[in-house]
């Protein structure tokens, strides 16, 4: 601990070299590059703030390890003390150190590695659910972590994701989402467009959102919202696939004004969701 600041609870491991082999999971992760090639071999997420990281471990995810401030390792003793009880190393570091370990200034104090959990099957994930959102191929993780929180607020029982989506557990995605993305069931579909009958095939009315000449108003679907209902969303810029929108069993639209033709994903996503949440 030489160099260590004074009051640090013990058994954590003071770190003063930013490419310490021993946080090596925490380097440079504004890298996606980086994080592409370490996260599926070593299968880690990466949860930052208190919130998130409690929601993560609410939800049954096991830490492999958490690095703080030496600020946040005194205030977070009911995060620190049981990680040291169970044998899990909880690093502490200045935060011009992390700063540099991690090419972001960690503003809430506290980031943690976490074990990757292994993916529900698509029947596991929709067997009770009654709206399930889909995002196809929507790359911004922003917006990703945005849809996970309007889904959790708004009643939707899980999220499926195309192969070609962001990963809903990469740091940014799992920040904006405040932790939801542990909380709303979801897994990847795959392959895609071709999942469409999977869900028909489960009892779900597949509604496209996009922009068509057949599209009925949300608000005709709102009004008489099937059962079982799947909601698909598309990427930024071009919207769902030709096919998708083909394979679905409706197009819906959401009636805009102001000469304004559609909405950014996430926010597409807080209206749809809350126009068919279940009453």
């Amino acid at each position: 601990m030489s160099g260590a600041p004074e009051g640090l609870p013990q058994g954590t491991t003071w770190v003063e070299d930013p490419r310490d082999e021993r946080v090596r999971d925490y380097f440079q992760l504004t890298d996606v590059a980086l994080r592409r090639v370490l996260e599926p071999e070593q299968g880690l997420y990466l949860a930052e703030s208190e919130k998130v990281i409690r929601r993560a471990l609410a939800s049954g995810h096991r830490m492999r390890s958490l690095l703080l401030t030496p600020r946040w390792a005194t205030e977070l003793g009911g995060l620190v003390g049981p990680a040291l009880a169970d044998g899990i190393p909880v690093y502490v570091g200045s935060p011009g150190v992390i700063e540099q370990m991690t090419g972001f200034h960690l503003h809430r104090g506290a980031i943690a590695a976490m074990h990757r959990p292994t993916l529900p099957t698509v029947d596991e994930v929709v067997a009770r659910a009654q709206r399930v959102a889909v995002l196809e191929d929507v790359v911004d993780h922003t917006n990703v972590g945005a849809a996970f929180r309007s889904a959790a607020a708004l009643g939707v029982d899980a999220v499926l994701v195309t192969p070609r989506c962001a990963d809903p557990l990469y740091r940014r995605a799992v920040r904006v989402s405040m932790g939801t993305v542990f909380q709303v069931p979801w897994t990847r579909i795959d392959p895609w467009p071709g999942g469409v009958s999977l869900l028909r095939e489960a009892g779900f009315t597949v509604a496209a959102l996009a922009l068509a000449a057949d599209a009925v108003d949300l608000d005709e679907l709102e009004a008489r919202p099937p059962e079982r209902l799947a909601l698909v969303l598309g990427t930024e810029g071009d919207g769902l696939s030709r096919r998708t929108v083909e394979e679905a069993d409706l197009v819906v639209r959401i009636p805009m004004g102001g000469g304004v033709d559609s909405l950014n994903v996430a926010a597409a996503s807080a209206v749809a969701f809350w126009a068919v949440r279940p009453r």
